[in-house]
């Protein structure tokens, strides 16, 4: 198989080839390292590439296949990890000039548990600095690039994670989303990305936005592909206190059995009114295909939605600003201007107002756990028009503008799940948001996957 072909295997058909010695881990992490390589002095999508590594990684997964040993769930797959999440004696930047040359001795528990189900990392990858921002406009590392116009951004915080699934630069990688991290890459780069639930996945080993909102999500193009990370990724971590002991299902039980039955709501309001018809029309049309596909589709409105978007920066600002806090008081010049705004906005927040905030946060998820009571899932825009030149977007406001619609979905600490749905004029991918009740991944996916197996929009690639 021509190494151009090898990249576009999902998941489950590398592993088929890779369990019956049709394909070899070394063949297909060469094939990765040569697009890498050939790629990313234009895109700018891997900090650190892990060659030596990988290789070597491939070569004894390849003879635990010949040898006829029993393989993880995940062996011989080739994975990325955004450069906030740390391996052991790799560097790891978090994006910033404050750990420029930083080599880290943990691991973390997301590389931990992808390592032991066989996955083999290739590389960090490009994000945001400390991953407050949603552009990829670093100032420290250059911009990462959009593999579609390489004049444009491929959003953020984790840009690189999404840049290099759509460049087949990775079959798939891990991200963090705070306010959005996974999910705006996702829908710029036209791939699918899922926020799980706050505390589904550790977030030991990933240095922290908000303690409060980070998650851990994988990457990928296939809605199927996301379900076999997060079978691994996902779990209680005794070890870091945000995790929460709740049971993983497995989530391929219910994965292929459609959306016959269920109960959509397609959110109107500020969802409607604010992106480009362009994005409204496909966000549309996405609903027609699942009430053909059997679901009952409903308009409904969130009151409050908006204001919601206010309380989730000032809370996730407040949680960012009290990490940073001693690098704030020495260093502040060190930190990219973008950056530097939104950390002291945070640090300007009074405990009243920090209080108020979390007051209405509970507020809120009340007022989204009654809305499950009426619908399965809900569907959103995930940004409200084309991914944006780099030289025009600003650190600042092109993320204000980017989640607005992810926001709401973030204070509620619930899964959503973006995926391709359609092209703006500018022929660039838009991004549909499928969200559901807490620890309800399973069901996110599996309307993800129905919605998949109909269209061909994640299938799309750039030429380059």
């Amino acid at each position: 198989m021509a190494p151009s072909a090898l990249v576009q295997l999902g998941i489950t058909d590398a592993l088929r080839l890779i369990r019956t010695r049709q394909l070899s881990p070394v063949e297909l992490v060469r094939a990765y390292l040569e697009r890498i390589a050939k790629l990313n002095p234009s895109l700018n999508v891997y900090l650190t590439v892990m060659a030596e590594e990988a290789l070597a990684v491939a070569a004894a997964a390849e003879r635990a296949v010949m040898k006829g040993e029993s393989l993880g769930s995940l062996h011989g797959i080739p994975v990325a990890l955004k450069d906030n999440c740390e391996v052991p004696g790799v560097r790891m930047t978090a994006g910033s000039k404050f750990l420029k040359d930083h080599i880290t001795t943990e691991e973390s528990e997301v590389a931990a548990r992808l390592r032991q189900a066989g996955a083999i990392l290739l590389g960090k990858l490009h994000m945001h600095e400390w991953a407050i921002g949603a552009t990829t406009r670093n100032p420290h590392f250059g911009p990462c690039r959009n593999p579609w116009d390489p004049s444009r951004i491929p959003g953020g915080s984790s840009g690189g994670s999404g840049a290099a699934v759509m460049a087949d630069m990775a079959l798939a990688t891990i991200g963090t989303d705070t306010g959005g991290s996974v999910r705006v890459p996702a829908a710029l780069n036209g791939i699918s990305g899922i926020r799980p639930t706050a505390g589904r996945v550790s977030i030991r080993g990933v240095v922290p936005v908000s303690w409060t909102f980070d998650t851990v999500g994988p990457i990928a193009r296939r809605a199927e592909d996301i379900a076999h990370l997060l079978q691994v990724v996902a779990g209680y971590d005794p070890q870091e206190p945000t995790s929460v002991n709740v049971s993983v299902p497995d989530y391929f039980a219910e994965l292929r059995t459609g959306v016959k039955g269920l109960r959509i709501g397609l959110l109107d309001g500020h969802f409607q009114t604010e992106p480009t018809p362009t994005v409204v029309k496909a966000v549309r049309q996405a609903a027609k295909v699942y009430e053909t596909l059997g679901a009952q589709v409903e308009e409904l409105e969130l009151p409050g939605a908006e204001a919601a978007i206010d309380r989730m920066s000032e809370l996730i600002l407040a949680d960012a600003a009290a990490y940073h806090q001693a690098r704030l008081a020495e260093r502040p010049e060190d930190f990219g201007q973008d950056v530097l705004t939104r950390l002291n906005r945070g640090a300007a927040l009074t405990g009243v107002q920090y209080a108020l905030a979390r007051q209405a946060q509970r507020i809120w998820q009340r007022q989204i756990e009654d809305v499950f009571s009426r619908y399965d899932i809900l569907l959103a825009p995930m940004c409200g028009g084309a991914a944006p030149l780099i030289e025009e977007s600003d650190g600042v406001e092109t993320t204000r503008l980017l989640t607005r619609f992810s926001y709401p979905f973030n204070l509620a600490q619930i899964p959503v799940l973006s995926i391709p749905c359609g092209f703006t004029e500018e022929h660039m991918p838009i991004g549909l948001q499928v969200a559901a009740r807490h620890w309800n991944e399973a069901l996110v996916l599996r309307a993800a996957w129905a919605y998949q197996q109909v269209t061909d929009w994640h299938l799309q690639r750039p030429s380059l």
